[in-house]
């Protein structure tokens, strides 16, 4: 399925995600009659027949299906361009849209000077190293001090690049707690070749992270849809049903085992919001620390107090999911040639691996 709005949540003045890792954004152009597109989803090949407004309730943050019965009964919601009603049922390759008569409101980016970590610059793109705590894009409560506004600071003297331009920018995200590599393309045709590649799976993705317990494989892969969760709008959830959410495969390889902590590789084949941190905890190994999921709570160990101070003294050291964008590979999409990125797990993730050999090492002495 292909995203090409900027959001997935329901339509909001200068509202966007900064914490998700999503496929490549694109235009929101003037529809007919004077409308405008706010969203766009593009049904999978396989997708199931499932009525619209269930469809998109799925896949639109602040979006019920009562809301989204209201936009169709005015003639809001389109498939293939012409309005449908509610019960309309979603077919392979459908393009649903939501038009509105309003443009969105799109919060302007200011630059702002914040520093980056730039790993590779050229005419064509960058790849920066995101800091963990820095929000990636604007959006609600964030309309300033993202990556984006750092990204429109370095670039400001560049007169080919504007910040407010949706043809240029991030080509993909992460989450504002997760740290590591991201690409930024500077032109147009960059963007465009750097999102289809993302979009086709030929990019080469690997994180690195914390998670708590032991496995017993030594690899494997998880699938299965990922989606909202229908109980909280701000979590995503595995579902078995093919015809909820969007298809998702990782794949992961043990490091090492650190007591009741595991360091594992990850590989990406797609990029879904939150795909790692649902993933791991759909096989019972919610990432360390990950407050959204439950990893902020002591999850397996001893009931001794010294060994509780422990834990704690481990979320102070590294205060965010345990989640480091470690590898970073693509095309370049001027050169054709392959290149290839590295960024060392940061301080804090360090640190916390430290704490855990010491102590079980302190422990078996």
């Amino acid at each position: 399925m292909a995203l090409s709005s900027q959001t997935d949540r329901w339509p909001a003045d200068g509202e966007y995600p900064g914490d998700m890792d999503m496929e490549p954004d694109d235009t929101e152009p003037e529809g007919e009659a004077g409308r405008y597109e706010h969203f766009r989803v593009v049904a999978d090949k396989g997708q199931a027949a499932m009525r619209v407004d269930k469809y998109l309730s799925d896949r639109m943050v602040n979006a019920s299906r009562s809301r989204i019965q209201k936009a169709a009964e005015a003639g809001c919601i389109l498939a293939n361009g012409q309005p449908v009603r509610s019960s309309y049922q979603v077919k392979p390759s459908d393009v649903i849209t939501l038009v509105m008569d309003r443009p969105r409101y799109d919060h302007e980016v200011i630059p702002e000077d914040i520093p980056l970590d730039m790993v590779y610059e050229d005419d064509t793109l960058m790849v920066i190293d995101k800091p963990a705590g820095l929000v990636v894009h604007p959006g609600h409560g964030n309309y300033t001090g993202t990556l984006v506004n750092a990204i429109a600071w370095h670039l400001k003297d560049d007169p080919g690049y504007d910040a407010n331009d949706p043809h240029v920018g991030l080509v993909h995200r992460i989450d504002k707690d997760t740290s590591g590599l991201l690409v930024v393309a500077k032109t147009p045709g960059a963007k465009t070749a750097l999102g289809l590649q993302f979009y086709n799976k030929t990019t080469r993705r690997r994180y690195q992270a914390l998670v708590w317990g032991i496995m017993e494989n030594d690899e494997g892969t998880v699938t299965g849809n990922i989606a909202r969760h229908p109980k909280d709008r701000m979590q995503m959830a595995v579902f078995s049903d093919p015809a909820i959410g969007k298809p998702a495969v990782t794949h992961y390889r043990v490091i090492e085992r650190i007591g009741y902590v595991t360091r594992v590789e990850c590989v990406l084949e797609t990029g879904r919001t939150h795909q790692i941190r649902v993933h791991m905890k759909s096989i019972g190994h919610v990432l360390f620390n990950d407050e959204r999921y439950g990893g902020h709570e002591i999850l397996k160990g001893t009931p001794f107090n010294k060994y509780r101070q422990f834990v704690l003294n481990c979320f102070d050291s590294c205060p965010r999911q345990a989640l480091h964008a470690m590898t970073l590979g693509f095309r370049h999409p001027v050169t054709g040639g392959e290149m290839d990125f590295t960024s060392p797990l940061p301080a804090d993730m360090r640190l916390l691996i430290d704490k855990w050999k010491s102590y079980i090492n302190n422990r078996s002495q």
